[in-house]
């Protein structure tokens, strides 16, 4: 099968060469429509169910909604886990289901049942609805909507109406979540004296209200030949409508409006969540959530084309200013991975012209560097791999070219051979040259990708994320296969043409002059070269228990998350306030460009949060500005002591932003390590907990 290959190859030259050329065009589209992230998405297939309910404590929450929720789902198939969280006027129920299960498949799944769930909440307690379809790389871009002259309110309604409006219909976003200010409502304030007065129940306040904003069909009438459709409007639209509206009737026949009972005003909804900026106070915010599977630096570029088209239709003087933007971080990672593969592939065709001695044999064989990796693109794009540090970041350009020098090595030494062969003849030469090495090479790659076949068996989150790269390496070593067998065959007899020299290089020359003697050495004392290799390798094992262990190597995504928290019965604004001051604090050191702080939950409650909590995000200004200290870690240590000394009674917790977002989807804790803890007395739940607390932070490595 190989020999037929190679020697189709041989006498098809000019079809493996059209075929080169669509692998090269078909390798270029599949890059170009890469998708492209800093991490591999680790999310688990999961569902949120989302419950906004009256301004209820979290025991009445759990009670009344989150339990009937997690009873309608459990038994679904595929189930992996249900947790939840009940907050003030919030339940969060997820839905983890096992990860061959398709994520709208689960969406359909859960709908279903929460009808059944939707029976079981007492009438007004608010109604079940799904969460976005995003994962832990959804939050792709966040920004700031401010202008001089507006109201918290204003800047709010601008907001909702008017960006986040244009923004959810930008290919591959699903979402926008907005934070802060106050939403418009109409507060209808009765004066409990007038209604005694009047002698009209309360109840009849509510049902005059209700029945006075609606509308309704009434059909059609004929006449003269046209039909006229006959509608009832009544909806409300200014203030004063709702003061005109009819409660009951006084003596004489005489209206009581609702501008009699009390008054009307615009006033704003209660909150469960706000945001500052920058130590100046309040602030309106916007998380943009990117549809689960997309393309983060693509969706992000397309969010800034669409906020700079909306620009001139807004109100004047409104900026929207992004604080978190992934295309940057992206950025830095194509940049990493391209620097990194474009100096690994000069350094191995730099070693290629040393070592083979033949100028044209070593860009022949670098030929198959590129070529491997537009093969291992459209690979990527057929599974649907994306492109980041995991991925590409793998790619070993001397495992790729493997194949391809042990058969351009041999067919260069037979030429030189055979000097006087006729050009004719020279097809035959490489034939038999090429024979000679197919075996050897096809069991040498196969090898190596058989190394790669257990990573493939990996499940759960290290599947997410070792599993692309293991894809990505066999892609490319599969091609370098292929190609080794058909394309360099055929380069080398169009292009090893006239005198072939073969011999060492003059660097093979005087490696050997230090090589061989030793060789010879160990050749003629084997037992005491078997005793120097094994003393090597048992004083290696001694610094086994001292090099520690970790999943992966943390991203440095640039950014940092403080994760402040307080007292939990604390009021909303006191947070913003000890958030402020947090602000305040970080804005002294010259490496913080930004800060804005999401405190609470926001509109879609992607991320549950009590008010007693804050996500602190810190844009930093790049490296080369940094003035005070020389890495993160130290920023991080200098961030804590500044905190510590001048915002007491908050807990500091430091993070980043895809890092932290991870942690929480994943497990539903934000920490790296989380212990839970389960029963039925809060009370002794509480007590166990703060014993937990004391044991753990006498660990050793334990930081918050």
């Amino acid at each position: 099968m190989l020999e037929r290959i190679f020697t189709l190859s041989l006498e098809n030259r000019f079809l493996v060469l059209i075929l080169t050329g669509l692998l090269i065009i078909g390798g270029i589209v599949s890059l170009r429509d890469l998708p492209i992230d800093a991490l591999p998405d680790i999310t688990t297939v999961q569902v949120q169910v989302l419950t906004e309910t009256a301004p209820m404590g979290p025991v009445e929450v759990e009670r009344y909604i989150t339990f009937p929720i997690e009873a309608a789902m459990s038994g679904l198939p595929d189930i992996d886990e249900i947790r939840s969280i009940s907050r003030f006027g919030l339940s969060a129920v997820t839905v983890v289901f096992k990860d061959h299960v398709n994520i709208y498949f689960a969406r359909q799944l859960v709908a279903e049942r929460m009808a059944a769930a939707k029976e079981q909440i007492p009438a007004g307690f608010g109604t079940p609805a799904l969460g976005p379809v995003t994962t832990g790389l959804g939050e792709v871009y966040q920004f700031v909507v401010r202008g001089e002259g507006y109201t918290l309110m204003q800047l709010r309604e601008i907001l909702d109406w008017q960006i986040a409006y244009r923004l959810r219909g930008v290919p591959g976003v699903v979402e926008v979540s907005p934070e802060g200010g106050y939403t418009k409502q109409y507060h209808v304030l009765i004066d409990r004296k007038r209604l005694v007065s009047y002698r009209i129940p309360i109840g009849r306040v509510f049902e005059a209200l209700e029945k006075n904003n609606a509308i309704a069909g009434g059909g059609y009438i004929e006449h003269n030949g046209e039909a006229y459709v006959i509608r009832g409007e009544g909806l409300v639209e200014r203030s004063e409508d709702l003061s005109h509206i009819i409660v009951g009737v006084g003596p004489g026949g005489t209206p009581i409006t609702i501008a009699q009972l009390g008054q009307v005003k615009i006033d704003a909804m209660p909150r469960i969540g706000a945001a500052t900026r920058d130590g100046k106070g309040e602030a309106v915010i916007a998380m943009t959530l990117m549809l689960r599977g997309g393309n983060g630096r693509v969706v992000a570029e397309r969010i800034k084309e669409e906020v700079e088209r909306m620009k001139p239709s807004l109100p004047p003087g409104i900026i929207i200013e992004p604080f978190y933007d992934r295309s940057d971080l992206v950025n830095k990672v194509i940049r990493t991975v391209t620097t990194n593969l474009i100096e690994g592939a000069l350094l191995v065709i730099a070693v290629l012209l040393l070592l083979l001695g033949n100028l044209r044999g070593g860009l022949i064989v670098a030929a198959a560097i590129p070529l491997s990796m537009l093969v291992a693109f459209t690979g990527m794009i057929q599974t649907g791999i994306s492109g980041n540090l995991m991925s590409l970041g793998a790619i070993d350009f001397g495992l790729i070219v493997d194949g391809a020098v042990v058969m351009i090595e041999n067919i260069v030494r037979h030429l030189a051979e055979e000097r006087g062969v006729r050009r004719e003849q020279r097809p035959l030469v490489i034939l038999r040259a090429g024979r000679e090495v197919l075996r050897p090479i096809f069991f040498a790659v196969s090898i190596i990708v058989i190394v790669y076949l257990p990573i493939l068996t990996l499940q759960g989150v290290e599947g997410k994320m070792f599993k692309p790269m293991a894809f990505t390496v066999i892609f490319a070593l599969i091609g370098s296969l292929v190609l080794a067998f058909t394309l360099m065959p055929v380069l080398a007899s169009l292009f090893l043409r006239g005198p072939i020299a073969e011999g060492d290089s003059w660097l093979l020359r005087r490696v050997k002059i230090l090589y061989l003697p030793r060789l010879a050495w160990c050749v003629h004392h084997p037992k005491m070269t078997a005793l120097v290799a094994a003393s090597a390798f048992v004083v290696s094992l001694v610094f086994v228990p001292f090099l520690g262990g970790e999943f992966i190597p943390q991203l440095n995504e640039g950014d940092i998350v403080i994760q402040a928290w307080r007292l939990p019965s604390i009021a909303l604004n006191e947070s913003l306030k000890t958030a402020t001051e947090i602000e305040r604090t970080l804005l002294r050191f010259p490496e913080v460009r930004q800060v804005v702080s999401r405190t609470g939950t926001p509109a879609v409650a992607t991320d549950v949060m009590g008010m007693e909590l804050s996500d602190i995000f810190v844009s930093l200004r790049p490296q080369t500005e940094w003035r005070t200290v020389r890495t993160k870690e130290e920023l991080i240590a200098k961030f804590a002591a500044a905190l510590s000394s001048e915002v007491p009674g908050v807990g500091i917790g430091f993070s980043q932003p895809i890092e932290m977002r991870f942690n929480e989807l994943i497990a539903g804790v934000r920490s790296d390590v989380g212990l839970k803890i389960f029963g039925n007395d809060l009370k002794i739940l509480k007590e166990k907990g703060d014993q937990a607390v004391h044991i753990l932070r006498q660990i050793r490595g334990s930081q918050d």
